[in-house]
């Protein structure tokens, strides 16, 4: 298939490239020779990113297919702008074998609008006592270990997984959070806790994970990849481990980012995810580690869950919230049109800096490269609300809010697998 995109923005930070021109796609690959197609899109007036990869996505097929499909989760991701999503595997059963990581494997093949990439569990059922038989699971497809939504508790399982992954050049992600401190918490531990009288999760939490995790790293001379950081501690603790030569990487959430406990609704468990939204200082501790480059990836954490679960009152509720179809919009019209952070380095973030933590051959606008873009109108005003959402699940706590930058196209190995309104 040949394709010619027209007169559209060409933004790529990772090749420095910021103009207007043509981009000629043949065969699911960038191509400077232009071909005659009848197979045009016209881009004036828009803007060409590389595609977002989001490398910490929740879908709840097996055990869930009514709450997030591959399907649904597919067509969320494309309409967000995402060309790859990394599955979490806290799935029903798990994602703790072979066979498993080939299930995923070929239903995203079947639905084939984005790549799926398994994150195998570290562990068998997540339980964090015995490892997976990991080497057959990466040679299915894994692209990385975790047992998100539960961390390894125990430090011996934790070097074994390190000094197993080894050399691979495949990342255990860790989920930083000390259970038995967090305890029956709902929100961030502090003042506003105690006043609405709701149990807290302190932010020692995951401050006490993260440094003990650095320093079996440390020990062992492994990398480690933490999820979803959200506390100033935590910032410092892995600026630490940098100095002392870890190779650190983590992620931060869109809404660890814009909202803080304060935004919290006791009503509306919809701003119920873990970790909790955190202290204003905390928000402001992220944010300023974005300006100086110190995150290595903005990830959604998209957690779907259905309504009748979020309906049930803030305690009882789950933990989570959607974020594939509202990211960039809330981002761009936070961070870069305020002045936050420029266009420049919310690409990079999104795409280029996910797809270097991890290897992938995408991230880019360059000759032979995947044709991996997304389309977006930055001009283009739209509100947040639940008929929007692709996903099946409608958890979000940006619901209402106005937003700039929609997504027009989402081009995947060349395919056109989302056009605005069709």
């Amino acid at each position: 298939m040949k394709i010619l995109i027209k007169n559209v923005r060409i933004f790529d930070p990772a090749s420095g490239i910021d103009e207007e021109g043509d981009v000629f796609i043949k065969n699911g690959i960038v191509s400077k020779k232009k071909e005659e197609t009848r197979n045009i899109i016209e881009g004036k007036g828009l803007y060409l990113f590389p595609a977002f990869i989001d490398i910490h996505t929740h879908i709840r097929e097996p055990g869930g297919e009514d709450i997030e499909n591959f399907e649904s989760a597919s067509k969320a991701a494309v309409a967000g702008g995402y060309s790859t999503i990394f599955m979490m595997p806290n799935t029903e059963p798990p994602i703790d074998n072979d066979g498993m990581v080939r299930f995923v494997v070929k239903r995203a093949r079947d639905v084939g609008l984005v790549k799926i990439y398994p994150v195998g569990a570290a562990t068998i059922g997540r339980r964090g006592e015995r490892l997976t038989d990991m080497r057959a699971m990466i040679e299915c497809g894994c692209i990385g270990f975790s047992d998100d939504g539960s961390p390894v508790k125990n430090p011996r399982i934790l070097r074994r997984i390190l000094e197993y992954l080894k050399g691979t050049g495949i990342k255990f992600i860790e989920h930083p959070e000390d259970t038995e401190l967090s305890s029956d918490g709902s929100m961030n531990e502090g003042s506003l806790s105690n006043k609405l009288g709701v149990p807290g999760i302190p932010w020692v939490s995951e401050a006490s994970v993260v440094i003990r995790d650095i320093l079996i790293a440390e020990y062992l001379s492994s990398p480690i990849h933490f999820a979803h950081i959200s506390t100033e501690a935590s910032l410092d603790l892995i600026q630490f481990g940098r100095k002392r030569g870890v190779k650190i990487t983590f992620e931060v959430t869109p809404h660890h980012l814009l909202l803080d406990e304060d935004n919290v609704k006791i009503t509306d468990s919809n701003f119920k995810m873990n970790p909790p939204l955190r202290s204003k200082r905390d928000r402001k501790a992220l944010i300023k580690a974005l300006k100086k480059g110190f995150v290595n990836a903005i990830a959604t954490d998209h957690a779907p869950h259905p309504l009748y679960k979020k309906e049930l009152e803030f305690s009882l509720a789950p933990f989570g919230v959607i974020g594939l179809e509202t990211a960039f919009s809330t981002l761009y019209t936070e961070f870069v049109r305020k002045g936050v952070i420029g266009l420049n380095e919310l690409i990079e973030y999104m795409s280029v800096k996910p797809a270097g933590i991890f290897d992938l051959k995408t991230g880019m606008v360059r000759d032979g490269a995947p044709a991996d873009f997304v389309l977006i109108d930055l001009k283009k005003k739209w509100k947040i609300t639940e008929d929007k959402f692709h996903s099946l699940s409608r958890n979000s706590p940006f619901l209402g809010w106005d937003v700039y930058g929609r997504v027009v196209y989402t081009i995947v190995d060349g395919k056109v697998v989302y056009k605005e309104g069709d």
